[in-house]
């Protein structure tokens, strides 16, 4: 084998041989090379499978194999976004350590108290957890993190690229800020991660101090072929016969992807509920074992855990239609065919989602895409005659084909994950001076952008009498208040995204998962969950349980989830699809022809030369051909100015009932730099789950910085008016 296996311990080479593996693969050999040669952070980028686990964990095993540490505590930690993703990698990593003896802990909410005991008691080995169980681990036990991690000698953080802009990415860069302060030196970080458009950035979020000083090991794509094909449906077809468009792809899915491995991206949980009954229903009809199951997070944990054995089990041909649950990382092996139904939100989660497929020697990537578009009638709107949503498919599948995705945006305030380190930090060690706070948390931690005047301001939010959360001792010590005391002991809040409340469904005394209380339920409805139909029997209001029966009828329910941000570049690629004559090959022939509906519509309405056109007197169309920050922020600012505004991508419909709109003069005043009050009374500016404890003054503020984009304003306002 190369150098770099005999770097490894013995322990280690005796299982690689144990896999039959020849040799390591190249990115594996580099991150030897690397670990042993320095101490530097890392980041080691690959494609889904990419052999990104092995590279990371094959050395630093062998490290802590070689040398032991001399004082007690986990010898490695690794933090995973998902916990079937840490059930998962503690499952791969109990093979390469069992070997050597070395313990390896899987640590979230289903996980055994005795499990979770044992590793308090004499820690040691490598823990894996999820944000949320470190953070339940330094609010009740802040005083033993030196004691549980003084030994440890490096943090990899799995799924790097999926955390970088988030709320949930700044709450773990906090907790490792914290942990390298608690036992009083920096840990090693090392990142595992899809590639991405800008690795720079990546970079600076590994390690904020010193991006500059962390090394990057980056695979090559492979050589394997891309088949692919976007295939075009028209939904609401008048003629009875015609089958529904979801009806048309769920039998072309049934044709194409039985007898195989599949993963199918159906989007909402909602769509994944309606396309996993139809093809059940298929497979019912044609008397043929069932092989297509629903995939997301309101699932339970065993249907989902089933879903994945399946998938892993080569015998038995499993196609999941799923939301993004199997997009990161779990190893469900070589998938056949990934299919999108509907555009994604952005081209790194497609070339994520599309690394699933062709990772066998000799076998080719297949992406089969399919775009649905409304049919059209005399009153249909000039939206919908532009086939958005299909052109923008194309425009996605053409920057994945240049090798493009998305960078992280540039760093928020993230006001509502700072309210929650507040109270974190404060329940760690009972109480905590506002120099302290501000040290860890803005000067050490990752809230660099937010200054000395807006941390008191926070403070000050959080310390009014009708808010509660903390109050100050006679000492200047801040505690946790009678509000505050009261949300930090709740489980629910070690999570900085949003948990709504949700029912339990329950048939024959099996859970078969959860649903947000966004619905309206009665006994006698019926509906499709789990990728089957449903009546309900009982709801308990009390205990959240809504008892179920087999039914013959049923509708999906709605489960809610937020739209995701469009990238400006995608915005201008859409506009570039709409004003070629590319006939795009990988398009079918009823794609092709709703381009060609779209590219006519585009030419007769004159967008090529101009932005602003009239579609009545009281209503015009503004193409933005900007993205969905930039397109918000001026439908903010029409707003603010009196008028009715629609985003959609790269365009706004503004109108208004009270007479005509002088749209052009209107965009002149905001180019011409007139103050603007983008956020009115009727503005929701809680959109993080600790909004809600801040004042109006710093929710605008938060705002500002990721939401809305006001510098934009007069460049693009004036763009718009010369174009």
């Amino acid at each position: 084998m190369t150098q770099a296996f005999e770097k490894l311990a013995r322990p280690i080479q005796k299982w690689i041989r144990a896999q039959g593996w020849s040799e390591l693969r190249p990115i594996q050999s580099q991150a030897v090379h690397a670990i042993f040669g320095s101490t530097s952070d890392l980041i080691i980028a690959a494609t889904t499978a990419g052999g990104k686990t092995e590279a990371a964990f094959l050395p630093l095993i062998s490290q802590v194999l070689d040398a032991p540490a001399q004082q007690a505590g986990f010898d490695l930690l690794y933090i995973g976004p998902l916990k079937a993703l840490i059930t998962d990698q503690s499952g791969r990593l109990e093979g390469i350590c069992r070997e050597a003896e070395l313990p390896v802990t899987p640590w979230h909410g289903d996980v055994s108290a005795s499990v979770k005991g044992r590793a308090l008691k004499v820690p040691s080995g490598v823990l894996l957890i999820t944000p949320e169980s470190l953070e339940a681990l330094f609010i009740r036990r802040g005083l033993e993190i030196p004691r549980l991690f003084g030994a440890t000698r490096a943090i990899i953080i799995d799924e790097l690229h999926t955390v970088l802009d988030s709320e949930r990415g700044v709450q773990m860069r906090s907790l490792l800020t914290r942990l390298e302060l608690a036992i009083g030196r920096p840990v090693r970080r090392i990142g595992l991660s899809a590639t991405l458009g800008d690795m720079d950035l990546a970079r600076g979020y590994l390690r904020p101090g010193d991006p500059s000083g962390v090394q990057l090991l980056e695979a090559k794509g492979g050589d394997a072929e891309l088949l692919l094909q976007l295939r075009g449906y028209v939904s609401g077809d008048k003629d009875e016969k015609t089958a529904s468009a979801a009806q048309q792809i769920s039998k072309h899915l049934f044709t194409n992807l039985r007898g195989t491995d599949n993963l199918v991206f159906a989007g909402a949980r909602q769509s994944v509920e309606i396309y996993a009954d139809h093809l059940r229903s298929l497979c019912e009809e044609e008397r043929l074992p069932q092989e297509f199951y629903p995939h997301h997070a309101s699932l339970s944990r065993d249907h989902r855990d089933f879903v994945e054995r399946r998938l892993k089990d080569r015998s038995k041909p499993t196609t999941a239609v799923c939301t993004s649950t199997l997009e990161l990382g779990i190893d469900i092996g070589d998938v056949t065919c990934v299919a999108q139904i509907g555009a994604p939100f952005s081209v790194a989660s497609l070339r994520q989602r599309l690394g699933r497929s062709g990772r066998r020697a000799g076998q080719p990537a297949i992406l089969r895409q399919y775009a649905v578009e409304a049919a059209l009638t005399n009153q249909s709107s000039y939206v919908d005659r532009l086939r958005l949503g299909l052109v923008r498919s194309v425009a996605m599948i053409d920057l994945l084909l240049e090798g493009w995705c998305e960078p992280p945006r540039p760093e928020a305030l993230h006001l509502s994950t700072l309210v929650h380190q507040i109270l974190s930090v404060i329940a760690e060690r009972g109480g905590a001076s506002a120099g302290r706070l501000y040290r860890v948390l803005c000067q050490e931690g990752p809230f660099k952008r937010v200054d000395t005047p807006t941390f008191m301001d926070v403070l000050r939010a959080l310390g009014q009498p009708d808010t509660g959360l903390i109050e100050q001792s006679d000492d200047g010590m801040l505690l946790l208040g009678r509000v505050g005391e009261k949300l930090v002991e709740h489980y629910s809040f070690y999570a900085v995204f949003q948990t709504p409340e949700e029912y339990r469904l329950i048939s024959g005394g099996k859970e078969l998962g959860t649903l947000p209380i966004v619905n309206v339920m009665a006994p006698g409805m019926m509906l499709i969950f789990s990728g089957r139909r449903w009546v309900i029997q009982e709801i308990d209001d009390q205990d959240k349980v809504i008892m179920v029966a087999p039914s013959k009828g049923g509708t999906p329910p709605i489960f809610g989830g937020d739209p995701g941000d469009i990238h400006d570049r995608v915005i201008e690629r859409m506009f570039t699809v709409l004003e070629s004559e590319d006939k795009h090959l990988y398009a079918d022939k009823a794609a092709r022809d709703l381009l060609d509906e779209a590219r006519r519509e585009y030419a007769k309405l004159g967008l090529a030369t101009r932005s602003i056109i009239p579609l009545s007197e009281q209503s015009f169309s503004v193409a933005t051909r900007v993205g969905t920050v930039k397109t918000t922020t001026l439908a903010l600012a029409l707003r603010a100015k009196g008028v009715e505004v629609d985003a959609y991508d790269g365009f706004l419909t503004v109108s208004s009932k009270d007479g005509a709109v002088d749209v052009r003069a209107t965009l002149h005043a905001i180019a011409s730099g007139e103050p603007v009050d983008l956020f009115g009374e009727q503005t929701n500016l809680i959109f993080e789950k600790f909004h809600t404890y801040l004042s109006r003054d710093l929710l605008e503020r938060d705002a500002l910085a990721c939401k809305v984009d006001a510098s934009c304003l007069p460049t693009l306002c004036q763009k718009i008016i010369s174009h």
